[in-house]
């Protein structure tokens, strides 16, 4: 039973140790969330121009088969 409340003791020191870290840092943790919704929002803009050079060649194709 000892060694079982050693584990979980264990298991709280690296947890309380884990917190501490990004209490201390947690700028860098702002800066990689801030860095992932840039990169999504990017995502999304560069599908939408996607979306519309396709709709884009679609009506140049449809034009020049009426011509």
């Amino acid at each position: 039973m000892e060694f079982v409340w050693s584990g979980i003791t264990f298991v709280g020191q690296v947890v309380e140790a884990l917190f501490g870290y990004v209490e201390h840092h947690h700028w860098v943790f702002a800066f990689l969330a801030g860095g992932y919704v840039f990169y999504l929002h990017d995502r999304s803009v560069h599908a939408r121009f996607d979306a519309l050079d396709k709709r884009i060649d679609e009506i140049r194709k449809r034009l020049a088969i009426q011509y």
